[in-house]
């Protein structure tokens, strides 16, 4: 039986969009059908130019015709991107001299997310790059306890007729935190929208200078201030953290889809599985995966993306952060060679996310189920 263009149409017009009730045919965006022999060629017009996006769009397609027509043995497809109208996302007023604004997040708390952030943002300092890193943790900042910069205060100056923070530092990376402005043992207990205005304001009061990163240390989960920050300022990207064991990863998958919802649309440059093993100082060729093995590098493949590092559970670690100075500091130990590696990891998706996809904006929420605006 001879297959014609109206038959891949027709099979085509019950595959809509990822997370959309938008059909491929409906809408318009299948351009052009071309059949030689057991090969397809379908040309797409999507305007989410993300690899993940074209990949879902692709496996959707390919399923739906080889259901249809087993013989059909290949099936290419070529996407274009489209202008997409400004009626979702509004462009963000981007931090003057910050390059590359990434996010470090995590499903859940107790994976050490916020010990990576401290000690990427160390690495990238270590590298030669200038470094910034926001503590948006409002209910419970640790970053000055990392950087040991327990008790300071930013100073006020004014900056183009407008009074802004100065930023503490250490290791040469500059620092803001809710953890200034409150006693040790004084708990926060706003409301969501309190908070989202607390984080507006350590990123948009500080005087930053010239950076080429600027780290936002996330709390955990997937609530009001994620999306007041995706909101507030247009990230150039996200770093997920996990654990190995099964419980983290599905909480790191969902943190993972948070970013790249259709609504928010942020591309998440890779994961970082935190507690990979355990290796005894004196059995440094031993490794115990105490937390399960690779479950933070299988998911990045199922995912599709990056395994930025596999960082250990090392006793040194903990002692670093507790005592205020990054385990990276460290100097030519294992645990600082994992870091140092992760930096330049993420040094390098970003410079490839920067090639291949376009500027992030600011994001406008508007109707999202289950979020409040």
């Amino acid at each position: 039986m001879k297959i014609t263009k109206e038959d891949i149409s027709n099979i085509l017009s019950k595959v809509n969009f990822p997370s959309s009730s938008s059909g491929i045919v409906d809408s318009g965006s299948l351009k052009n059908i071309q059949i030689f022999g057991d090969e397809i060629i379908l040309d797409i017009e999507i305007s989410n130019p993300t690899l993940q996006y074209k990949k879902k769009i692709e496996a959707l397609c390919i399923e739906a015709i080889h259901d249809m027509l087993s013989d059909m043995k290949n099936v290419k497809i070529n996407f274009a991107i489209k202008e997409v109208k400004k009626d979702i996302k509004i462009q963000g007023n981007p931090i003057p001299n910050v390059k590359n604004i990434i996010a470090v997040s995590s499903g859940k708390g107790g994976v050490g997310k916020s010990t990576i952030a401290a000690n990427l943002s160390t690495a990238l300092a270590e590298l030669g790059y200038s470094v910034g890193i926001v503590d948006a943790d409002i209910y419970g900042p640790s970053m000055p306890i990392m950087f040991d910069l327990v008790g300071e205060i930013p100073q006020a100056i004014e900056f183009e007729g407008k009074k802004k923070m100065k930023p503490p530092s250490n290791y040469n990376v500059k620092m803001v935190s809710m953890g200034f402005f409150t006693e040790a043992n004084q708990a926060v207990v706003w409301r969501g929208p309190m908070a989202s205005k607390a984080l507006n304001q350590l990123i948009w009061d500080t005087h930053w200078g010239a950076l080429d990163y600027l780290i936002i240390d996330l709390p955990p989960g997937t609530g009001d201030i994620h999306l007041s920050l995706v909101q507030a300022i247009p990230l150039t990207g996200a770093i997920v953290v996990t654990t190995p064991q099964e419980i983290a990863l599905a909480d790191a998958k969902k943190g993972v889809n948070m970013f790249q919802m259709d609504s928010i649309d942020v591309p998440v440059i890779g994961i970082v599985e935190n507690m990979s093993y355990f290796t005894p100082e004196e059995l440094p060729e031993n490794k115990y995966y105490i937390f399960g093995k690779d479950g933070g590098k299988d998911l990045a493949e199922q995912l599709n993306l990056n395994l930025l590092g596999q960082i250990p559970i090392v006793q040194s670690l903990r002692e670093a952060s507790d005592g205020g100075r990054p385990a990276v500091l460290q100097e030519n130990t294992q645990i600082s060679k994992s870091f140092i590696n992760l930096a330049k990891n993420v040094v390098d998706s970003v410079n490839q996310r920067n090639v291949d996809l376009p500027d992030t904006e600011a994001v406008k929420i508007t109707n999202m189920k289950g979020c409040s605006n």
